[in-house]
């Protein structure tokens, strides 16, 4: 099961709109015995996602958010891009119409695709609908596309990721992706 950016940030982040509904779906995929996966480029977008000002949150301190990331890498497997990504990239450019900032979430599927991941767990299912049978989508939708507009800021930042529990128990009993 992949995770989406949009998921991790949200579940981040208590004042996030979908804070519960991604703390929810992680909870429950940490006791599926699903793999959970994300990507290099998924760390990547969250670090920049963090680390700037939303309307719900002051930016996270850099040292706060290389903490984060280090507990995301160690609660999931990443997927580094390589050779085979490249490879799954360019034969999905040729088949599905995609430009622009479109290709972010191209090589997002291609990662999936090079890896042998069907499910990918999102927040912008409209995103991804061009994939079709290519992939499994689990379409959050709520929150909405604009889903970082929310116009809520919170009295204080929190100071780890938030994850469910039953992730942590999982990790605590020597799991590692």
């Amino acid at each position: 099961m992949f995770f989406d950016t949009n998921v991790l940030v949200c579940a981040r982040f208590e004042a996030a709109r979908g804070h519960r509904l991604a703390r929810g779906n992680l909870t429950e995929a940490g006791v599926s015995g699903e793999p959970l996966r994300i990507s290099g480029q998924i760390l990547r977008e969250f670090l920049a996602t963090v680390a700037r000002p939303q309307p719900w949150s002051p930016p996270v301190a850099m040292d706060v958010a290389l903490r984060d990331v280090e507990v995301l890498e160690a609660q999931f497997e990443v997927l580094e891009d390589g050779p085979l990504v490249t490879g799954a990239l360019k034969r999905l450019c040729r088949e599905v119409a995609v430009g622009g900032k479109q290709i972010h979430d191209a090589n997002i599927v291609a990662t999936m695709l090079a890896y042998g991941e069907r499910r990918l767990v999102t927040f912008n299912g409209a995103d991804f609908r061009r994939y079709g049978v290519r992939i499994d989508l689990v379409d959050l939708e709520t929150p909405p596309p604009a889903w970082m507009r929310t116009g809520r800021t919170p009295g204080r930042q929190p100071g780890r990721l938030m994850v469910g529990p039953l992730v942590q128990a999982r990790l605590a009993g020597g799991w590692r992706a």
